[in-house]
């Protein structure tokens, strides 16, 4: 019977885990966040000190990362795809890997959702409809603006695309990742060739889930064989709402679908997001099992999490590793807290997105603030 409270010896967050060739020391990831600090969309020194200060986490998946110019759409969010990103990554990889941590790049199309003037000269909004998302978006140049219409994707467009995040996917191990994760969830690219209430196209790319699914398979295949399948992540969002997707008649078809899909194609992980927690629709319970059913590598769990709710998924067996977002921000040594069950700081949400160290590199450790309080 499991107890709720359990010992430290008995925990299985704070244990060692394989995920392919990668032994992780514990099951906490620190999932993906958006931060807006690659100034000219390239990493730097900042962005170093940023994640080796996180670790400690078992595994570490970057913010979004662009594998083409015209995924960029928003203002100084890092690309992978000439050289001076692939040398500031290094540095990042470098310094997590100093400090004994894994490190995987989530690759991240922003497809239709972006603004022309965050994008760079020659680059262009494309997606696989010319639906226009509604809202705005936020540009440094002349603050909140109506998203640019995106240029419906042709099949070499699509072609293109998937050729560049297996460049990117290159690009990465080149740069010293230990892997990628591709971002097919929140509404960015890929979801939106798999959400139909997006996709409107009649050709090979839409219409059934098989069509709709296609252009994430074929990154992901494209991705496997440029790197290695046991490098390969993916994450996925059924009955997310983020970026105008919402749910769909065959949604849960459509992701258990892709699942097994997935599994076919021998990917080390699959990584499930759950924002119920911040305000979205709930992924049911039983949607979950069947996802975990259809793949046969890593699950990982994600959404809300406490140290308890964690260890109680991963002693009920529902996913292999559970990851963390908001909480990193603000606790640099978030892992060490849960570890000694210390208190969280609280972030600014205010800084989540500004450039500079302020709110990012600046969150004191535990020691530093007992040390500042002993005073």
């Amino acid at each position: 019977m499991f107890k709720h409270h359990l010992s430290m010896s008995d925990n299985k967050l704070f244990s060692t885990y394989q995920l392919g060739k990668l032994q992780l020391k514990n099951r906490i990831v620190m999932a993906p966040m958006t931060r807006s600090r690659a100034k000219d969309n390239t990493p730097d020194e900042i962005v170093a000190t940023y994640y080796s200060q996180r670790a400690s986490a078992g595994l570490i998946i970057t913010e979004g990362t662009s594998p083409s110019p015209n995924g960029l759409g928003y203002p100084r969010i890092p690309g992978i795809f000439n050289e001076a990103q692939i040398k500031g990554w290094k540095l990042v990889t470098g310094a997590v890997h100093k400090e004994g941590g894994k490190i995987f790049v989530q690759l991240m199309h922003t497809g239709r959702v972006g603004h022309q003037l965050n994008l760079p000269e020659g680059a262009e909004v494309v997606g696989p409809s010319a639906k226009v998302l509604s809202g705005e978006m936020y540009t440094d140049q002349e603050g909140p603006k109506s998203y640019t219409p995106a240029r419906k994707m042709t099949t070499q467009d699509i072609l293109q695309a998937v050729n560049e995040f297996a460049q990117a996917a290159k690009n990465a191990i080149e740069a010293g990742f230990d892997g990628v994760e591709i971002h097919g969830a929140n509404g960015y690219l890929i979801e939106q060739f798999i959400n139909p209430n997006v996709n409107d196209r009649d050709d090979e790319y839409g219409g059934s889930i098989e069509n709709r699914s296609k252009f994430l398979l074929e990154v992901t295949q494209a991705v496997s064989q440029a790197i290695g399948a046991d490098k390969v992540g993916v994450r996925l969002s059924p009955y997310g709402v983020f970026n105008d997707t919402g749910a769909f008649a065959d949604v849960d078809e459509t992701y258990v679908y892709i699942a097994g899909k997935l599994s076919d194609l021998d990917i080390t992980y699959i990584h499930i997001v759950d924002h119920s927690s911040m305000g979205a629709p709930e992924v049911s319970s039983a949607l979950k099992q069947r996802l975990r059913d259809a793949f046969k590598g890593t699950y990982v769990l994600s959404g809300g999490y406490d140290r308890e709710r964690a260890e109680l998924d991963l002693q009920e067996e529902r996913g292999d590793l559970v990851a963390f977002g908001r909480p990193f921000i603000a606790n640099p040594d978030f892992v060490k807290r849960l570890e000694t069950q210390a208190a969280l700081s609280e972030p600014d949400p205010g800084t989540f997105y500004t450039p500079g160290e302020a709110g990012y590199i600046d969150y004191p450790a535990l020691d530093a603030i007992l040390s500042e309080q002993a005073k």
